[in-house]
């Protein structure tokens, strides 16, 4: 999974990136700091892993993990050129969800670009230059379909539908706001537009809102009221209290986090938030070789959740023997799981769950 972390320059983007990638981005108090994107890969916290380690104590231990691409801070105008321009649009097409890094604090020490501190336009300010970027594909590929048209009139539904959301981008709306059927679905993730990427809005706030309340702080409220109207997720976290939480060692890390009334990390909660916004599970694969997380979508079937480890694993699928991981920690071995009769033998239309520990079987 490819997390890009958008915002408008020094709304602390790249104090965030810092924080939970440790990657060491360059963070300053001047626009356009960030020029190439920074990547950054972070493992996914998972307890299960942990436990799976302890009990087969296997020679390699693989997590799920996600990129993190921080782009670089976006200005008006961008979509013609302005700041970064293009650059930053070309980086921003090739991620599977968008982290929108939001100031919701006052600080007269940190300059912004318009002066003042007010999310909504900022949110505004970026939504239309991604609006207008799409606008230019949408309006080429309409062009492009009504020369194909003339000979194939099989084409009239695409270009219904590029009508229909070229209507909904004029009126400085996101793709996303549409509805579509599941065909017209699988066109638009063929022409990859921007704005029809889920977003999470990262509510940057000030250290001491945590012990303040959140709820207290009115910019926060603005921008859940924003997400709510769009269908997008709000995750209020603040970048010097994650810049602070990167410096420690785990024990220190939960004592600190405890003492702020927070159970868990930035990070954790925006990799929580990330899977539920993309639809994504991992399951679970376990011997003495290895314990690996698999991350698939929802709803995936055992034959092409078995693809994701060898496409001859999906080919040949004969069946996946399963138990669930609560079970397997409950009894305490693949032994006792198997003469509690826990261990399932699924076919191929066995939907996998979160948490599946699974043993393929295969002939190919």
């Amino acid at each position: 999974m490819k997390l890009g972390i958008v915002g408008l320059p020094n709304v602390g983007k790249s104090t965030l990136f810092n924080a939970i990638t440790k990657a060491g981005a360059e963070s300053a108090n001047y626009p356009f700091c960030t020029i190439e994107p920074n990547v950054g890969v972070v493992d996914v916290p998972d307890e299960r892993i942990d436990s799976l380690a302890k009990m087969y104590n296997p020679k390699k231990i693989t997590r799920a993990y996600i990129e993190f691409v921080d782009i670089a801070g976006l200005v008006k105008g961008a979509s013609k050129g302005e700041g970064l321009g293009n650059k930053f649009l070309s980086h921003i097409r090739e991620v599977d969800a968008i982290v929108h890094v939001v100031r919701c604090f006052e600080d007269t020490n940190i300059t912004h670009v318009e002066g003042t501190v007010d999310p909504i336009r900022d949110i505004d300010t970026i939504d239309l230059e991604l609006i207008f970027s799409d606008l230019e594909i949408i309006e080429r590929r309409i062009d492009r379909t009504k020369k194909a048209l003339k000979g194939d009139k099989g084409l009239v539904k695409e270009l219904d539908l590029l009508e229909r959301v070229k209507v909904c981008l004029e009126e400085g709306k996101s793709a996303r706001s549409l509805d579509y059927s599941d065909d017209e679905l699988e066109t638009m993730k063929e022409i990859s537009l921007i704005s029809m990427k889920p977003v999470i809005y990262a509510a940057n706030v000030a250290e001491d809102d945590f012990q303040k309340g959140i709820e207290n702080n009115e910019f926060v409220k603005r921008v859940k009221e924003r997400a709510d109207e769009e269908g997008a997720e709000v995750m209020p976290v603040s970048a010097k209290i994650e810049e602070e939480v990167a410096q420690l060692e785990q024990e220190e890390k939960e004592m600190f986090l405890e003492e702020l009334g927070m159970s868990e990390s930035g990070l954790d909660r925006l990799i929580k938030a990330s899977y539920s916004l993309l639809g994504l599970i991992s399951y679970l694969t376990a011997g003495e070789p290895e314990v690996r997380a698999w991350t698939i979508k929802k709803g995936t079937k055992a034959p092409q959740a078995a693809g994701k480890i060898h496409s001859d694993f999906e080919r040949g699928f004969i069946r996946a023997e399963v138990v669930a991981y609560k079970d397997l920690m409950e009894l305490g071995s693949m032994t006792a799981a198997k003469e509690k009769g826990l261990v399932r033998s699924e076919g191929k239309e066995y939907v996998m769950k979160d948490g599946d520990i699974v043993l393929f079987r295969f002939n190919v």
